[in-house]
């Protein structure tokens, strides 16, 4: 339970504390604020006071500058300018390393309502909202587009309080967007592993702490990785809570993402080493079901059991018109491939990957 020492009788000081871990330690200095980025407006209809849909608002320009700014420094720089024969840092031509369709592309990724909703739920933060009862009679705190209107509502919040500090804006966006796992394919993605072990372990999230020497209260004592002292020289730092498990681990990185990357992969190496993370490919699904079928055998495939899968894709028409969609789901590392043919694409690739995902669950070891 985190609920201790209520600043209001629904949004406790735990919750405040919380919230700002798992955004980049960024502090409040008005923190009503960030309740109200957690208050959706079937709440406020029924309990009076502000909701988030102004800050939601906010939050969404703020997230279209900054991740263009991002862009900007990670695929630009500028072509250089001479004068009098002396070369003169940070002038001359912008120079992109993609063209704007690409850019939109990285772009789009990274803001898409299923980018925002995954990382809210990672964090852990859909469970704080405050919604009305006919919202929590439905559980709309579920619904991708709600966790979306949080995510946004937050850096609105971040935005005001800051008086608009885009330096702040930047780090609480590239902890809580995390940009560098959304663009970049990691053979192994070592924050969904601890997630996913945490949450097995203990029935919660990891916990984060960014650039901060000391711990806070409730944290453990004890740390492995990379400390004040490392010979790497880093700017940045992370530590990060397990649960309750004995040991926090920490790393360091030149920017917060990597430090928070870094310090879950010493974790998971540490875990692995000692036992605590062990079994067959059978124990990295939790639930193997037909809706989640793709990305369940993505996943297997990113933590290196066989290749990604393929999918072929055949159209065909029956006698009054209608479509009819044959997908084939094929893996590289297996003799077997398998097919589902329905009138939706869509449909019959799910049922295709859940065959394939089956099979490789069932199988795996002995075609090793």
């Amino acid at each position: 339970m985190r609920r201790k020492n209520f600043i209001c009788e629904d949004f406790s000081n735990d919750d405040l504390e919380y919230i700002q871990h798992q955004i980049g330690n960024y502090k409040f200095k008005n923190p009503l604020l960030l309740r109200q980025a957690f208050v959706r407006k079937s709440y406020s209809q029924e309990n009076g006071g502000e909701n988030n849909e102004v800050l939601e608002f906010y939050g969404d320009k703020v997230l279209e500058l900054v991740v263009s700014k991002m862009l900007s420094e990670w695929f630009g720089e500028y072509g250089g300018f001479e004068q009098n024969g002396i070369k003169i840092a940070g002038w001359g031509e912008y120079i992109s390393k993609y063209q704007e369709g690409k850019l939109t592309l990285f772009r789009k990724a990274l803001v898409s309502k299923r980018t925002l909703s995954q990382r809210i739920y990672e964090m852990d933060l859909e469970p704080l909202l405050l919604l009305g009862k006919g919202d929590e009679k439905n559980n709309v705190r579920e619904q991708d587009s709600v966790k979306e209107d949080l995510f946004e509502a937050i850096l609105g919040a971040v935005a005001i309080d800051s008086n608009w500090d885009l330096s702040k804006l930047q780090m609480v966006v590239e902890v809580m967007l995390d940009p560098e796992r959304t663009l970049n394919n990691h053979e192994e993605d070592y924050i969904e592993l601890i997630q996913e072990w945490t949450i097995k372990e203990y029935g919660c999230v990891p916990e984060f702490l960014f650039d901060q020497e000391y711990v806070t209260r409730g944290w453990p004592t004890g740390f492995i990785g990379a400390d004040k002292f490392s010979p790497n020289n880093l700017p940045h730092s992370c530590k990060i809570k397990l649960g309750n498990y004995m040991y926090g681990f920490s790393a360091k990185g030149r920017s917060l993402t990597e430090a928070r990357r870094r310090a879950c992969e010493k974790a998971y190496e540490y875990l692995t080493e000692h036992g605590e993370i062990n079994g067959s490919i059978k124990d990295e699904i939790e639930n193997p079901n037909e809706q989640q079928a793709i990305n369940q055998l993505e996943t297997l495939a990113r933590r290196g059991y066989f290749e990604l899968p393929k999918y072929k894709f055949t159209e065909t028409h029956d006698k009054n018109g209608n479509p009819i969609w044959q997908v084939t789901c094929i893996i590289d590392d297996f003799d077997k491939v398998f097919n589902a043919t329905l009138s939706s694409k869509k449909a019959a690739k799910k049922t295709a990957a859940y065959r394939m995902l089956n099979y490789v669950l069932d199988n795996y070891d002995e075609e090793e």
